[in-house]
């Protein structure tokens, strides 16, 4: 088996941890695999030389588009604050069409999807970016079929990753599709980081979000219904606080959220259950309760099928720590 050579895209303004995260991946498991399969790890960009990457820091590219060749095990494009608004030079898309077709595997880290998409390699995939983008990507390239909450997707021979850390995932479903799970298993603990996350990245994130129009009535019901999560709110409450017919609110709802109210309103319950289940030790009957979903069964199966672990799982993992003060210090501890 040859050594496989792994090529990260970067450009300026990259996420610096968008490259660092897989690339220490990779190197790691050097250390645990066959040394004829070592991954190589070449750093492209437009131009070869310095790039600015977040935090101020620079990293160095070792090739240029033009120089860097099609002779890859896969290519991933490595995603920044920026790429969302940024269109890729032409040069950048022809040798990412020409890679992607030469190479076993091709793909994302978080933005990274949009470079991706203008380069037309993402239409009739299933595809995933940071939570904070996947509404735009799914906007701008319609073709695509835009997951909103998976922590990485393999579609073919297309590997897509959700935001920033998410890349580490990647890298390491890499690592273990290649060599095996112990492989990945092994790397992961030298990371200190898990080797596969439960649930999707809603979990990380706010899970909602507010309309276009703050002075739209759905801004009023949204304000209301996170206000008061444990209130009734069927589709003829919330018509009644947004002074309209039932149906005509919710025709209205769907037109500015992209979602139903009730959907709405089982995400706004998971987020209160979610904040009180980070911030103490309540019973799950008494969260269950304050958050309006009325009993614990209810509230699981909601967690469960948005977020993809239990409310238990979820406080275990999120819950804040106390904070532990120090015993106070001489000037001998210094020594």
């Amino acid at each position: 088996m040859t050594a496989q050579r792994v090529a990260i895209l970067i450009h300026e303004g990259v996420q610096l941890l968008d490259v660092a995260g897989p690339a220490d991946v990779f190197a790691e498991a050097n250390g645990f695999i066959d040394a004829k399969a070592d991954y190589e790890i070449v750093l492209v960009a437009g131009r070869a030389g310095s790039v600015r990457a977040t935090a101020g820091l620079r990293l160095s590219a070792d090739l240029s588009v033009d120089e860097a060749g099609l002779d890859y095990h896969a290519v991933l494009v490595a995603g920044g604050p920026d790429l969302p608004e940024a269109v890729p030079d032409a040069a950048v898309t022809r040798w990412l069409r020409q890679v992607a077709e030469a190479a076993p595997l091709y793909g994302s880290i978080c933005t990274g999807a949009f470079v991706l998409g203008h380069a037309g390699l993402l239409d009739g995939r299933s595809v995933t970016t940071h939570w904070q983008n996947a509404a735009r990507l799914a906007r701008m390239f319609p073709s695509a079929r835009v997951e909103h909450d998976r922590i990485h997707i393999r579609d073919g021979r297309l590997v897509t990753s959700a935001g920033v850390t998410a890349g580490i995932d990647l890298a390491l479903g890499m690592v273990a599709e290649a060599h095996g799970r112990a492989a990945a298993l092994a790397v992961a603990r030298r990371l200190v980081v898990v080797a596969q996350r439960l649930g999707g990245q809603s979990q990380f994130s706010p899970f909602l979000t507010a309309p276009a129009d703050e002075r739209s009535p759905v801004a009023r019901v949204q304000a209301h219904v996170m206000e008061q999560p444990s209130a009734p709110h069927g589709s003829e409450d919330l018509a009644r606080i947004a002074s309209m017919s039932p149906r005509n609110f919710t025709r209205l709802f769907f037109r500015e959220t992209g979602t139903t109210p009730r959907d709405f309103v089982e995400s706004a319950r998971i987020d209160a259950a979610r904040r009180l289940l980070e911030a103490d030790d309540a019973p799950l009957k008494a969260i269950a309760w304050t958050s309006g979903f009325g009993g614990v069964d209810r509230m699981r199966a909601a967690f469960l099928r948005r977020l993809g672990v239990t409310p238990a799982e979820y406080r275990a993992r999120f819950r804040m720590p106390e904070v532990i003060k120090a015993p106070a210090s001489s000037p001998d501890d210094c020594r």
